[in-house]
């Protein structure tokens, strides 16, 4: 039978604060089957858990975060904002998608590396754009890979064999029974985002996506684990 997993986006954000480690847990415990996180630097060079350039959507300060150091970042948000390494420990045993908005190279091998330090390779997945993924794939050529891809326009061949993904990561909206079935033909996984009412989540799933990015997990996993014929 096939499966569909879902995943929690920046954790559990409807109920608990986006990429913090009770986010993380909240959407383990209602049922995701990994949780996505965004990751940047901090000044010196620590990753953590954010999605913006800045502190201000969540935390209420317009503070470039590649502009403070981890621990100014640790007492402007009490602690609020994790470090990869809190959240790789956290989310022991799950999988981990692992998004890396705005990275350059410095950030993909620090990234990459505390992953192998940690000992999840076998667990985390990386999804950005084919810029970023390229990236990726030269500082470990093992790596998982969800690339980000903007258009029903399928990507070069010649980029497929550079990134080698494991997956394509669409917007929901681009997403078609012809779609997936050509991804599928190409020997690639369907990954979808962020889809956040059950009735998208039903079609997209009837339309053969193989993971769901989603704000509403608990809605998702439900539907996730119903048997479906391949």
């Amino acid at each position: 039978m096939r499966t569909v997993t879902a995943v929690g986006h920046r954790g559990d954000p409807y109920r608990v604060r986006e990429n913090t480690l009770p986010s993380l847990r909240s959407a383990l415990g209602r049922g995701a089957g990994a949780v996505e996180i965004d990751v940047r630097l901090t000044r010196d060079g620590v990753p953590v858990l954010l999605h913006d350039e800045t502190l201000q959507r969540l935390w209420g300060h317009d503070r470039p975060l590649g502009r403070l150091s981890a621990a100014e970042v640790r007492g402007l948000t009490g602690g609020g904002v994790p470090t990869f390494e809190e959240a790789l420990a956290a989310t022991d045993g799950h999988r981990l998608m692992i998004d890396l908005p705005g990275a350059d190279a410095k950030a993909v091998r620090a990234v990459v590396g505390a992953v192998h330090e940690h000992g999840a390779a076998e667990r985390a997945y990386y999804c950005a754009g084919a810029a970023t993924m390229l990236m990726v794939r030269a500082a470990d050529p093992a790596a998982e890979i969800a690339m980000t891809w903007t258009t029903v326009a399928p990507p070069r061949p010649a980029l497929v064999d550079a990134v080698k993904p494991r997956w394509l990561n669409y917007r929901f909206g681009l997403v078609t029974s012809d779609l997936c079935d050509r991804v599928h033909h190409d020997g690639l996984l369907v990954s979808a985002w962020t889809a956040d009412t059950k009735r998208t989540m039903r079609r997209l799933i009837e339309r053969g996506v193989d993971s769901i990015t989603s704000n509403r997990v608990d809605v998702l996993a439900p539907l996730t684990q119903l048997p479906r014929e391949p």
